[in-house]
């Protein structure tokens, strides 16, 4: 129905359902930290950490407004990409990117923690943020001058200004993070490099398929 509705094409609305199917679960749930900590992505360093979880943390969210925004997100660049790439390569680059983005924020905690005996409950990571990162670089990439309006701002910016700017905005805030946790203090739980991290793995996958072709 909801494909129907709004014309998306098969992958993305699955997305969308299983990613608010697991939402709707984890409210179900009386404590809803039961699902995070086991398909969560935990630290390398952690005994809770599984590889399945580079896969599984991409479709837990914890709150209405993570959720919501990832989705709403996922609406508006997903059908584009899918219908331009088809059902097989969109899905490939958005488990990848996913993969990838997990990757790369592993690698900062790892680094960033390895010299300490008690890793932080915020290291754990969860959200498809990474991968919706991902199809916003390709989104910048295939189709530079759509326009794109902000919330609270009436000036269209075109996408691909708006991908590099987010990009810019991302890469300080982790920085900034970083600095804050390694003096004890939590600025925030946005794993700020997951999302540099699924551009990344983006651009390296679109430059792939380009050259293949």
């Amino acid at each position: 129905m909801l494909g129907d509705i709004f014309g998306l094409p098969r992958v993305t609305k699955n997305l969308l359902v299983i990613n608010i199917a697991v939402w709707v679960c984890c409210l179900l749930f009386n404590n809803n930290m039961l699902l995070v900590d086991f398909f969560g992505l935990h630290c390398i360093q952690s005994d809770n950490f599984f590889f399945y979880q580079l896969i599984t943390y991409m479709f837990v969210h914890k709150t209405i407004s993570h959720m919501f925004f990832n989705m709403f997100a996922l609406f508006m660049f997903g059908g584009a990409l899918e219908k331009m790439w088809g059902e097989r390569r969109f899905i490939i680059y958005y488990i990848i990117t996913g993969i990838g983005a997990g990757i790369v924020q592993l690698l900062v905690y790892y680094f960033l923690y390895r010299n300490l005996s008690i890793i932080s409950d915020s290291c754990v990571i969860i959200g498809a943020s990474g991968a919706i990162f991902g199809l916003l670089l390709a989104f910048g990439v295939f189709f530079p001058d759509v326009p794109i309006y902000l919330m609270f701002i009436p000036i269209p910016i075109k996408s691909k200004y708006f991908v590099v700017g987010y990009g810019i905005v991302e890469f300080f805030c982790g920085v900034f993070n970083c600095v804050w946790k390694l003096r004890g203090l939590v600025r925030d739980n946005t794993a700020h490099f997951a999302h540099l991290g699924g551009m990344l793995f983006g651009i390296f996958l679109i430059f792939y398929w380009k050259r293949r072709n």
